[in-house]
């Protein structure tokens, strides 16, 4: 994992936790979703937060979830989304989150999302939660799920 400054994923876009629920949904209304978030993962180039791996375990095995995983299941993607470049939270990362937040009227946790990001040194965030195209001192937001 990622915690200190040896890996970087300048130009590497980074992952909202959306993108990996939608990539294990069965849900057949979210099927064009699903496939579009697998192709992104089998692209590479992606880097993404404890925080992320932490929220998709939760929601993922979450009871009212259509079809939640165990959490063997859970465990074993989160395990395997390692394969990216993962930024661990740091006490930088909470401060700047809080100050983004204020500026930008964010919620704490989209802004600590967008500080990890910016910790790695990706210019992109790809969420369907933060709005299409702003850019949040040099960290642009991507929706790729618009029009599908």
């Amino acid at each position: 994992m990622v915690g200190s400054n040896e890996m970087r994923c300048t130009n590497v876009r980074f992952v909202d936790t959306n993108l990996l629920l939608y990539a294990v949904s069965d849900d057949p209304a979210e099927q064009e979703k699903a496939e579009l978030a697998n192709k992104i993962l089998e692209d590479g180039d992606l880097g993404l937060s404890v925080q992320v791996l932490q929220e998709f375990y939760v929601q993922a095995t979450r009871e009212t979830r259509q079809s939640p995983l165990t959490h063997e299941q859970a465990v074993g993607l989160v395990v395997s989304f390692t394969r990216f470049p993962v930024q661990e939270l740091t006490m930088p990362i909470v401060l700047a989150a809080a100050e983004l937040r204020r500026r930008y009227h964010l919620s704490y946790w989209d802004a600590e999302i967008l500080e990890a990001a910016r910790t790695l040194r990706c210019d992109v965030v790809l969420s369907e939660d933060l709005d299409q195209g702003t850019d949040f001192d040099g960290v642009r937001v991507e929706n790729p799920f618009r029009g599908t």
